[in-house]
């Protein structure tokens, strides 16, 4: 159906995030799209840190905006914000890189109080980067999330139903993207 990219702003080797978008990525491809997973973290530092839009690794990436429908955004929240290492991937992306894009935004966080990241400060920046259509979002707390030794994730039921509902959503406007002209 779609080509999605997965990608985890998380900056943690062990992250929930990471996690748990790996998690929703089998889920998306049992709807039949192809999943690409984006580590933000396994750029190289010097690239992002150092703003080298020309660096290959960078230029591969924005490649990879390039082509794909659509894209599932994860971050963990840290002091009511997205992380800093996704924003310094989507400074080095070119302005309209998510043009004619659907976008499911995720957070997860430790504490119900930053559930409005999503609302109030990652979804303006999707939609100043040209998102066409930018779906439900969801936030998880991270006691939400169960990593288990062999790597599984499980996900509480009290996200795993929303969840569901939004990454259906996501599916379902992948598919009516597919319908509409691309801009440009």
């Amino acid at each position: 159906m779609a080509l999605v990219l997965s990608v985890s702003g998380s900056p943690s080797p062990g992250s929930r995030t990471a996690r748990l978008l790996r998690h929703l990525d089998a889920a998306l491809a049992l709807h039949g799209h192809e999943v690409v997973p984006l580590d933000v973290r396994s750029l190289p530092p010097e690239a992002l840190t150092g703003a080298d839009t020309s660096h290959p690794a960078i230029v591969e990436v924005a490649e990879q905006f390039a082509r794909v429908d659509g894209l599932v955004i994860g971050t963990p929240v840290y002091k009511a914000a997205y992380s800093g290492l996704l924003k310094s991937l989507l400074d080095l992306l070119p302005q309209f890189a998510l043009a004619g894009k659907t976008v499911l935004p995720l957070a997860t966080g430790g504490t119900p109080a930053h559930v409005l990241a999503i609302d109030y400060a990652l979804r303006p920046v999707l939609s100043s980067m040209g998102a066409s259509h930018i779906t439900q979002g969801w936030f998880v707390l991270d006691r939400h999330i169960t990593v288990a030794a062999d790597g599984s994730v499980t996900v509480d039921p009290a996200a795993a139903g929303p969840l569901r509902v939004v990454l259906d959503q996501f599916s379902a406007a992948l598919g009516r993207a597919e319908l509409l002209p691309t801009p440009g």
